[in-house]
């Protein structure tokens, strides 16, 4: 396995004032590890960098300081993703002969017979998985053959992933690695559905809604217009003043005008 070399500088430069290494040029980090008194130290930020682009986390970096090397791995990374720079990390010093654990990612070859017939999608749950291993012996990737995986829903394991030798995988064995989904999900299908049925809705809500008789249209009320009996039709509006009622005529009986008789 390769190995790499990193020279680095006892850091006197603490805290918030650390900003003003890196506008030198300069990139904070520390050094610790089990039974090891941690240590700040600084690098240049182009040597880390391109140190950090070929060893990852699983590399063995042999760190220089004051004279003494100390086989490290880089944890603990911290970056600014809006201006796309390193800020801080650490070196965790190993014993060569004790097991350590880290994250490794996974790398997916091949493309699955699924997708080359255009029967589903990949999928790739699982970026990565926590390994044991001697650290001569951590790998920089574990790589998962998913060229088998050949029908809908058909998937990888943890389980199934064969280790590199001399590595123990530590992640739940059940989880998920790859797997073929559905072209157009369930989930996708279903809001589709519901917006199609939202439209409808309102294309059905903006229409007139006027209703017909036989051969003559009954307007429907405006809004906020209350609608009115036949008997409350002809009822005069509140406040108005009273019509007079017709005056009725005289009745004339047989006997109008002649003087009735005396007793």
């Amino acid at each position: 396995m390769k190995r790499f070399k990193l020279a680095v500088e006892k850091r006197k430069i603490l805290g918030k004032k650390v900003s003003k290494l890196r506008k030198e040029g300069l990139f904070p980090a520390n050094i610790y590890g089990k039974g090891v008194k941690s240590l700040s130290v600084q690098v240049p930020y182009k040597d880390f960098e391109k140190v950090y682009k070929e060893a990852g986390l699983t590399g063995i970096v042999d760190v220089e300081v004051a004279g003494e090397i100390r086989p490290s791995l880089i944890h603990n990374v911290q970056q600014d993703y809006y201006k796309h720079v390193l800020l801080h990390a650490d070196f965790f010093q190993v014993n060569l002969k004790e097991k350590v654990k880290t994250m490794v990612k996974i790398v997916t070859l091949g493309e699955p017979k699924a997708v080359s017939e255009k029967l589903g999608l990949l999928i790739q749950p699982l970026n990565e998985v926590e390994i044991e291993a001697l650290p001569t012996d951590l790998p920089d990737k574990i790589e998962v053959n998913v060229e088998p995986l050949a029908v809908l829903d058909a998937q990888i394991t943890v389980g199934e992933i064969k280790a590199p030798a001399g590595v123990t995988i530590l992640t739940d064995a059940s989880q998920v690695v790859a797997k073929i989904g559905a072209l157009i999900s369930k989930e996708a299908a279903e809001q589709a559905a519901a917006e199609a049925a939202a439209a409808e809705a309102a294309k059905a809500a903006a229409a007139p809604t006027t209703e017909t008789g036989e051969g003559a249209e009954r307007a429907v009320p405006t809004e906020g217009a209350t609608p009115q009996t036949a008997a409350e039709a002809g009822k005069p509006a509140a406040g108005a003043p009273a019509v007079p009622a017709a005056a009725k005529p005289e009745a004339h009986s047989a006997n109008s005008g002649q003087a009735k008789p005396q007793k």
